[in-house]
């Protein structure tokens, strides 16, 4: 149904006497929510806004429309910035962090800087109760995460409240004496917790699938498509038809995950792949794995393979893989439709024409010629009897529209050297969401609220079923690129030692480094079904559930990387202790499986960088005169320094152990030993990887190879392992103790384990840098 609305006239006339362009004013009253928001927010700027910065307020509004700042705390902070700022340019980089512009803060973090402040402030809120200023706890947990939802946050303080105090009662009520009163017991909190759950937003927020509607809803409004001439097209389906394809589909939720088989999978495909089939799986529904093969001269069967492995890899099953080849007919069916129900013609403009008719906003001289011609023409495209690059199919749209994406898309062109007839990519999902879709979920890279139009006006006019779209961000990570191009730039020219290198973000490459697929997944789910496509997610935040990971599964083992001598003089040679290791910090004495058998004797190896000539008071590691506690055994004290002829290099240390272990020395050094006099040690190779770019962002610098980090993988030939070692298998994951955890790789071999560091164990992002 076409309809004109004055709702809509007003909001857009508003719009652009803010300062909006008309395009962007008319994409933003398509989206209800968005035009509410910002409506609000003009009568704010109107009454807050710096006027010694009114040339900025158009930019303000732009970051506002595209949900880029949302809260009332980021709109405080860009007043705030632009008073500064005044009416000089300002950096955006600069603005961007001052706002908080890509932050996202999750109800988990939130939930769990409550914990921990409750945790803290335990013993005085049971003592005052309900006394207690909320306001200055809310205002502990807003500083942690400023740019966090303060309301959620409100909640959950009062959930907390509740659930530590129980109800409120007339006591709390009552105004506290002036005197000084002797102070008591706090009384006793009845058992409540049982019964109590959180607030409703909290479930909401913590269930992310909770966002999208029931099948049976989705009779609502998707989108309007504004035309040249003022008719608006609300797309929607009518109730006929939604009852029809809830009796095909069994009010299933169908959704599909398209991955191209052109390059590896990536971090970022780990989003799309806990979307697309998490909310299949959360409703009880089905998900396709559906390669989109539109461009068989980029792909390889070895993706293809790679991709089924990865998806299982990383818990899913989906219900069917299909190919979009598998529908090539009935694709071109729905063309011949298209053409017959008079949406779209065969053009002959070369791109060169396209692109300046584009631009002039003129109609095509081929746009009107008769249905009947199209038809022949369109299977003479088929046939193979007209040449590549002399016709195309175009949708006839709307080349007078503000939005580019009416401007008559190309649906078909001719590639003789791959296939008679080739979908233009982005078309054929359209076509097959509409097949085979219930609920269709797009990153912003593939389909933004602009191309919605395109999308649904392609769906109306063929009488089709229209699915649900959801479009949410794309997922970026710090010091990594993230584009398939980039990707197979850097793997094809041997930057990087495949697509399962260590140092990239593909999830085979992950999985090398020794990630677990459920640490993925809950990195992903930390970070929410986000909408904001500028927002980067630092990489310790990935670290930081890699290691919530294997701290709780990788067994604990002594490696040093770079060995040092030590020769205990008052211990005989020859003669070995077997010495009782921990697996796991917290293991009980009477449990033998939690514990390993670690060899000691008289000639041992620390970290070279475990010993200094000089001490200091900053300094816990071994010097001159200095004693140690060598883990799981003695104490030891340094008598004595051999060096090398340059008078500086130290070659060996000399020392004695203390077997009473009286001495209690503050540091604790790791270390391995000999198992017989002249024996050789178990030789290890272990690889140390860090950030493969320097910058944050490296896509965005116009020479992104020169950023390239020279020491994102350094090889050590010959650390020591404890003998417990020698027979891990590749995947086994540990921690070497102060040193991080690691993996075994695939270039192991039977003469000589390699390990990967698969994260270290300092951890930014856990202990405040949330």
């Amino acid at each position: 149904m076409v309809v004109k609305d004055e709702t809509s006239d007003k909001s857009l006339d508003l719009f652009l006497k803010i300062g909006l362009d008309e395009r962007t004013a008319r994409n933003t009253i398509a989206n209800n929510k968005v035009t509410a928001n910002l409506t609000a927010v003009i009568h704010e700027v109107a009454t807050k806004y710096p006027a010694n910065a009114i040339v900025h307020r158009p930019k303000l509004l732009e970051y506002v429309v595209s949900s880029k700042i949302k809260s009332p705390a980021q709109v405080e902070a860009a007043f705030s910035f632009l008073s500064n700022v005044a009416s000089d340019n300002f950096k955006q980089s600069e603005f961007e962090e001052a706002c908080g512009v890509g932050v996202e803060v999750s109800v988990q973090e939130i939930t769990q800087t409550v914990n921990e402040i409750f945790e803290e402030k335990k013993a005085e809120i049971l003592e005052r109760r309900y006394r207690t200023s909320v306001g200055e706890l809310l205002g502990s947990v807003m500083k942690k995460h400023r740019w966090g939802d303060a309301k959620i946050a409100k909640q959950l303080v009062d959930a907390k409240m509740y659930e530590l105090l129980g109800e409120r009662t007339s006591a709390d009520d009552e105004k506290p004496s002036k005197k000084k009163e002797k102070k008591e017991k706090p009384a006793k909190v009845e058992n409540k917790v049982a019964e109590f759950t959180l607030a409703p937003p909290s479930e909401e927020e913590l269930n992310p699938f909770l966002i999208f509607p029931a099948p049976e809803d989705n009779i609502k409004v998707h989108t309007e498509v504004f035309f040249s001439n003022g008719s608006v097209l609300r797309c929607c389906n009518s109730r006929e038809m939604l009852d029809k394809h809830l009796k095909v589909t069994g009010g299933r939720v169908l959704t599909r995950f398209p991955p191209e088989p052109n390059g590896y999978l990536h971090i970022g495909h780990a989003k799309a792949m806990f979307v697309d089939f998490g909310l299949a799986k959360e409703r009880g529904g089905w998900c396709y794995l559906r390669y989109d093969d539109t461009n068989p001269e980029a792909e390889k069967k070895e993706y293809i393979n790679h991709i089924e492995e990865i998806v299982q890899w990383m818990g899913w099953e989906p219900f069917k893989i299909t190919y979009t080849s598998d529908y090539f007919q009935e694709l071109y069916d729905l063309a011949v439709e298209l053409i017959r129900r008079g949406h779209a013609y065969v053009d002959h403009q070369t791109p060169e024409e396209i692109k300046e008719y584009r631009e002039k906003k003129m109609n095509s001289p081929w746009r009107d010629r008769p249905i009947s011609e199209s038809l022949k023409l369109f299977d003479d495209m088929k046939r193979g009897l007209i040449e590549e690059g002399k016709a195309t199919l175009r949708m006839k749209q709307d080349m007078q529209s503000d939005n580019f994406n009416m401007y008559d898309l190309i649906a078909y062109r001719i590639k003789a050297s791959v296939l008679l007839l080739t979908l233009m990519q982005g078309i054929n999902g359209a076509f097959i969401q509409a097949m085979i879709m219930l609920t269709a979920l797009w990153t912003l890279l593939r389909i933004s609220p602009i191309q919605r139009a395109s999308y649904y006006w392609l769906l109306h006019v063929l009488g089709l079923y229209q699915p649900y779209v959801w479009e949410y961000s794309r997922l970026n990570v710090t010091n990594t690129v993230m584009s398939k191009r980039k990707l197979n730039y850097i793997v094809t020219n041997k930057y990087v030692d495949g697509w399962d290198d260590p140092r990239l973000m593909t999830l085979a490459g992950l999985r090398r480094r020794g990630v677990t697929s459920t640490a993925i997944n809950a990195f992903v789910r930390g970070i929410g079904i986000t909408r904001s496509d500028c927002s980067m997610i630092r990489l310790d935040r990935l670290e930081y559930h890699i290691r919530e990971e294997l701290n709780k599964n990788a067994p604990r083992v002594l490696v040093v990387l770079h060995p040092l001598k030590v020769v205990i003089t008052n211990l005989e040679a020859g003669s070995v202790m077997d010495l009782d290791a921990k697996k796991w910090p917290d293991a009980q004495e009477d449990d033998k499986s939690a514990f390993y058998k670690v060899p000691f004797s008289n000639v041992v190896y620390i970290e070279r960088s475990d010993f200094r000539m000089k001490d200091s008071k900053d300094y816990y590691g071994l010097a001159p005169g200095k004693s140690v506690l060598l883990r799981y055994a003695f104490p030891i004290k340094c008598t004595d320094v051999i060096l090398a002829d340059d008078n500086e290099t130290v070659l060996e240390i000399r020392a004695e152990y203390d077997p009473s272990k009286n001495s209690k020395p503050k540091g604790v050094l790791h270390w391995v030993a000999e198992t017989s006099p002249g024996a050789d040690l178990l030789k290890v190779e272990v690889r140390l990887f860090e950030k493969l770019f320097n910058s944050e962002n490296p896509a965005e610098l116009d020479n992104w190879l020169a950023d390239l980090n020279p020491d994102s993988k350094v090889v050590i030939p010959g650390a020591y392992a404890v003998p417990a070692l020698r027979n891990a298998a590749v995947g086994n994951t540990f921690q070497f103790e102060r040193l991080g955890y690691f993996t075994v790789d695939k270039d192991s071999t039977a003469e000589k384990l390699v390990f990967n560091r698969t994260v270290t164990l300092k951890d930014t992002y856990g202990k405040g840098g949330k």
